[in-house]
Formats: structure tokens, C-alpha cells, sequence
């Protein structure tokens, strides 16, 4: 008999040589129904494959991550077959599941190419396929017998992946009639793909190198119901509506400009005091939990970096050093604030007394991403990160942690994000030379970030392989109004950059002891911020963060000079707002006002200016009525209390 472990730690008896099926069906038919895939000892498995004994295993449905992911890559097969029948000759690359379906890349032949047009024609056979119900079939295979298949086959994107593949980790699967090169795992059959559609169709090189052939990548989505395909495309178009780029525009919040360069924002007006608003936001916070202002250089030293590690890590991706007059002297643009921040805690003999010093900068910095890659304000080239770095002793990293913890969680409540994951980012443990620093090191970190999650009771998934080059950290993964998943706020503990810089303090024994680092930043950068809240809110900011709270609108000319008074009082109480003193139809003024997403529309005439009133609309509300200025402003105040 096979001893299993259930997620809830309960334990199941079953015949040996029995699989993950067999295990959903002895739970309940439902779930045998509706699995698609297991998870042994944290390893994502064919859910007909035999289960080891004593094994740690979860039943993987639509409704987990890695069951989507498994099914979605399962659906890229499909894809791939259905090209085969209608592309005869097509060689296949690769083709993964990503954050929302999947893609493959293929080579189309000379003369060949796949427009939207053909997505139909390619829906419909994949359909035609699935409804075959085949089952998808794993196959161990030796790299000799792999490397004649795929030979006779005339596939050489598919040999050249075998070229880093040993025997004992080749396998095979295969459904229908076709047959992929694939470590899987997948679902177990064709029949569970129920709707299909093609997203997009765009050109890749292969393996990512410019210098390689470009090949063909079709972008798709699966879904086991025609209706969640239908929901999705509709939140698609809301996506549509949202997008950040769109309503930055209308807004009036940002913009950018060839002659300045791709990827480098230009901050209007408008978008400046919602940034500075989000700026004395978290500065208010930080001053209360004891973080001191620090201002650094936007280039420096190379010798600085290489130091840090990071022109070893990224020194090839960056902007390319700036030449000086004197030879052989080198700057970079600052990539990072890190280094420069552990140069200001040098500047000083440290006690164990003075511990923890916290540093905090609003840090401009410059990756050179690929233009292919720029994306708004989501993915840029310069970008303001809120950051500041914790150097504290060993004994203190867990409360400091914690206390980081709470301005992370502050912020996503302040701004409405009340739907998030905490990501606990670890080593990868295959493949240790990607990280700087001893294995001790990396384990007291690691450590101290799961104990004050826990401690924390955050909702929390654990991903190998995604720490930084220098040590763990906690991300905190956000799901916005229409389901979509943003990284925002960053926690991470460090022991190596301090090991590099020679940082110190005196103990209280006065031997010299090496301090830890905490590099933190709430909003992770403000360009990428701002992105993510305009799409969240669609450009309806928070009261207490919107750029503009009113705009007074004067029926006629007559009444302008009320107008102003209403906008100069109201300002007297802190609050923003303009006039709209155009010669236009009152209708046509509350039309503008109501798609620049101001708050609050506030009409005044004859009757208002007599006595002293003013007409409040709401926007998305529509007429709240006639009240007195103070009536408004209390009531304006104390929707900000609220949440301030």
C-alpha cells in the first residue's frame, strides 16, 4: 500500500502503483472529474502518473495557477498540431504556457506568414482536434532515438534543444497524431479544451538572439467553458478602456517625446501633483517610523558598481559607461541606490546603539531595456524608485522586516489594493552560481522572511528561483478591479552587500560586526505605480490623491467672479480644483468635466452667487444638490479622514 500526505496534512492509503486520478477519486468524483494535474513534493505531475509512497501531493484543478498553467500548456500542443495539419512543413520551436494561455514559435517556411485573418481557421481546427478527446501520452526516450525522430522529421529547432539533453531526461508526449520534444507535465486528455482563441501574432527571434533566425510566435488562450472565454474577452476591453497609455493622455498626466528618448517619461503638470501627492504620502509615513532623507548622484563611479556586483549582474544591459577627459575614468548612469546608500553609512563610525539606521530616497534610476520591451510607464528606461535600505544588527532584522511590512500594507490599503498575495522569493536551489554570498547567509535570510510573514498572518505562496542576485525578498503580488496580477511593494534582506562595502559597527563587546541590510520599497517605482493604479481605478483616483478634487463651472461669464470666490475659499481648506471659465453651454462644461474624471462638478449661477451656495454633482453620480461651501468641505474632509 501507497501512504500519501494531503495538503491539510491528513493521510490517505492506496494501492500501489496507483496515481494521482486514483487519488481524486477516492476523495470524490468531483474532483476526479475536474483534476487536471498533481503536485508531488511540490513538483508538478501528470495526473496519471504512479505516486512515489509517502509522497506530499495536491490535486491540481482550473482553479490553481499551476492547473491553468498545465492546461494552457497543454493547449500550446494542441495549437502546434492543429499548424501541422494546416501548415504541412512547419517546423516547431518552443511553445510555453504564460501569465494568460500560451504561445509557440514556429518557422513557417519562405513565402509563408499567419495574419488575424487565419485565427479562425486555426480556432477551429484546434476545436475539431480536442473534440477527439486524446489523451496526451508521456514517453521516456533515449537521446539517440530522439535525435533520429526529430531528424527524420526535419525539425532542427527541436535538435538543437537536444543538444544540452542527456539520456534519463528526454521525454515524449504525445496526442492524436502528434508528438512533441516536452518535459511536461500535462492534462490528461484533449477533451477538457472547450473554447479557443488566438490573441496575437508577432515575430521572435529564435532563443531570443537577434542574431538567429526570426521566427513566428502565435499568441493563444484556452478555456474549459465557452462562457469564461466570453468573460475574458470582455474584460479584455475593459482592459482596453483602462489602459494607463490612453488615459495618461486624456488625462493630461504624462507624456513622451522621440526627441527625448523611448522609454523616458515626461511628467505634465497633472501627473506631477499626483506624483508629489504619492511622494509626501509615503514621506509622511516614513518620518513617523524613523527614516532619515537622503538625496544621491544620478551617475557614478563604475568601480562603485562593480563593487555592488551589479556591473558584473548587469553591466551589459546598462547604458553604456560615461567617458570623462581623464583616461581610463568611468561613470555609469545609477542603476541602482543601493551602493550609493551603503556609501552614506560609511561615512561614519556606527555603534551597535545606533542601529537601525534607516535611509530613504525618492532615487531616480536608468536601465537600458529593450526597445521591444518598452511599454508605457509599466516598463521604462528611467523611473523613481521609493527606496531606502535598513542597516540594523542580526537580533533586529526580524521587527525591522515587520515594521516594512506594515508600511507595504499601509500603502495597498490607502489606495484600495485589498486583494494581494505576499510572494516569499528564494534561491534557486539547482542552481546556486545565479547568487552572491554564503549558503549561511542565505539561510538566516530566507529564514527571517518567512518567520515575520508568518508572524504577520500574510497570505503567502513561495517561489524558488525568483530572489535577487543578492538575497531573498518578500514581493507583494497585487490583483487589481479587473483580476489582473501586478509585482508592486518590495521587501528583501541582504548580508552579502554589506560584506562587500566593509560595512561595520562597534558591538557592544567593541569587536567589529557586520551590519544587514533591508532594501525596501512600497511602491517598487513610481512610474510602474502610477501605471497600475490609473488601470485599478480607471483614472478615478482616490480623493485624497487626485490632481484636481473639484472645478467650479459658472453657468455664464456673469457669474466668474463667484466662481473664483468658490475656488479661492475652498483652497483655503487644502483642497484642489480650477475653474472652467470658457464661453461654452453648461452641458458641454459638465460633459468635459465628467471625462477628465473630476470628482466633484460644482455649478453656480444666479441663485448660488445670491446665496452663497453652490450645485454639487458627483462624478459617475450625477446632482447631490445645493449646499453651503462648508457643508461641502466638511463633507469632502472627512471622506479623506477616512482613509488618511
Amino acid at each position: 500500500m501507497l501512504n500519501i500526505i494531503l495538503p491539510d496534512g491528513s493521510q490517505r492509503e492506496l494501492a500501489d502503483g496507483a496515481s494521482g486520478y486514483d487519488l481524486a477519486a477516492s476523495i470524490s468524483e468531483g474532483l476526479a472529474r475536474n483534476a487536471l494535474a498533481v503536485t508531488v513534493n511540490g513538483e508538478v505531475r501528470d495526473l496519471h502518473r504512479p505516486l512515489p509512497d509517502n509522497a506530499q501531493v495536491s490535486i491540481l484543478t482550473w482553479n490553481d495557477t499551476a492547473g491553468k498553467s498545465t492546461y494552457w500548456h497543454s493547449s500550446a500542443h494542441l495549437m502546434a498540431e492543429a499548424l501541422e495539419a494546416l501548415y504541412p512543413g512547419v517546423k516547431l520551436a518552443i511553445g510555453p504556457a504564460i501569465e494568460n494561455g500560451f504561445y509557440y514559435d514556429v518557422d513557417l517556411g519562405e513565402g509563408r506568414s499567419i495574419s488575424s485573418e487565419d485565427f479562425p481557421e486555426i480556432e477551429k481546427k484546434m476545436l475539431e482536434l480536442a473534440k477527439n478527446k486524446s489523451q496526451y501520452i508521456r514517453k521516456e526516450v533515449s537521446k539517440a532515438d530522439a535525435i533520429a525522430y526529430f531528424t527524420e522529421k526535419q525539425d532542427p529547432y527541436k535538435l538543437e534543444l537536444l543538444e544540452n539533453l542527456e539520456d534519463g531526461n528526454i521525454t515524449f508526449y504525445t496526442q492524436g497524431g502528434f508528438t512533441d520534444l516536452c518535459r511536461g507535465p500535462h492534462i490528461p486528455d484533449t477533451g477538457t479544451i472547450k473554447a479557443a482563441k488566438l490573441m496575437n501574432v508577432a515575430g521572435a527571434y529564435w532563443r531570443g538572439d537577434e542574431k538567429n533566425k526570426q521566427l513566428t510566435r502565435l499568441y493563444g488562450i484556452t478555456f474549459p467553458k465557452a462562457k469564461d472565454l466570453a468573460e475574458y474577452l470582455e474584460r479584455l476591453e475593459e482592459a482596453k478602456r483602462r489602459d494607463h497609455r490612453k488615459l495618461g493622455k486624456e488625462l493630461k498626466l504624462f507624456a513622451f517625446s522621440e526627441k527625448v528618448g523611448a522609454g523616458l517619461p515626461l511628467w505634465l503638470p497633472k501627473g506631477t501633483a499626483l506624483r508629489e501627492r504619492l511622494e509626501q504620502f509615503l514621506r509622511r509615513a516614513q518620518v513617523k517610523a524613523g527614516y532619515s532623507p537622503v538625496v544621491t548622484p544620478h551617475i557614478g563611479a563604475k568601480e562603485l558598481y562593480v563593487t555592488s556586483g551589479h556591473y558584473e549582474k548587469y553591466g551589459a544591459d546598462s547604458f553604456q559607461p560615461i567617458k570623462t577627459p581623464n583616461p581610463g575614468e568611468e561613470f555609469f548612469l545609477k542603476p541602482m541606490n543601493c551602493p550609493h546608500h551603503c556609501e552614506i553609512y560609511k561615512t561614519e563610525p556606527r555603534s551597535y546603539r545606533d542601529l537601525p539606521v534607516r535611509l530613504a530616497e525618492f532615487g531616480t534610476v536608468y536601465r537600458y531595456e529593450q526597445s521591444g520591451e518598452l511599454h508605457g510607464l509599466t516598463r521604462v528606461r528611467g523611473f523613481t524608485q521609493d527606496d531606502a535600505h535598513i542597516f540594523c544588527r542580526p537580533d533586529q532584522v526580524k521587527e525591522e522586516f515587520m515594521k516594512v511590512i506594515d508600511i507595504v500594507l499601509y500603502v495597498l490599503k490607502a489606495l484600495d489594493f485589498p486583494d494581494f498575495t505576499a510572494q516569499i522569493s528564494l534561491r534557486d536551489p539547482e542552481n546556486k552560481t545565479k547568487y552572491i554570498g554564503s549558503d549561511e547567509n542565505w539561510e538566516k535570510a530566507e529564514s527571517a522572511i518567512q518567520e515575520a510573514a508568518l508572524e504577520k498572518g500574510l497570505n503567502t505562496v513561495t517561489e524558488y528561483g525568483e530572489a535577487a542576485f543578492y538575497g531573498p525578498k518578500l514581493d507583494f503580488m497585487v490583483r487589481d478591479a479587473i483580476g489582473r496580477r501586478w509585482q508592486l511593494g518590495t521587501i528583501q534582506v541582504d548580508y552579502n552587500l554589506p560584506e562587500r562595502f566593509d560595512l561595520e559597527y562597534t558591538a557592544a563587546d567593541n569587536s567589529k560586526q557586520r551590519p544587514v541590510m533591508i532594501h525596501r520599497a512600497p511602491f517598487g517605482s513610481l512610474e510602474r505605480f502610477v501605471a497600475v493604479l490609473i488601470e485599478h481605478c480607471g483614472g478615478n483616483f482616490p480623493l485624497w490623491l487626485t490632481p484636481e478634487q473639484f472645478i467650479v463651472l459658472p453657468i455664464s461669464d456673469k457669474y466668474s467672479d463667484y466662481a473664483y470666490q468658490v475656488k479661492a475659499q475652498l483652497e483655503q481648506h487644502d483642497l484642489r480644483g480650477t475653474v472652467d471659465g470658457r464661453d461654452e453651454r453648461i452641458g458641454r462644461k459638465i460633459r468635459d468635466a465628467e471625462m477628465g474624471k473630476i470628482p466633484y462638478l460644482l455649478v453656480v449661477g444666479e441663485k448660488e452667487a445670491q446665496d452663497n451656495i453652490i450645485s454639487v454633482r458627483k462624478h459617475g453620480e450625477g446632482d447631490l444638490g445645493s449646499m453651503p461651501l462648508e457643508a461641502f468641505v466638511k463633507s469632502v474632509q472627512g471622506q479623506m479622514a477616512e482613509v488618511m
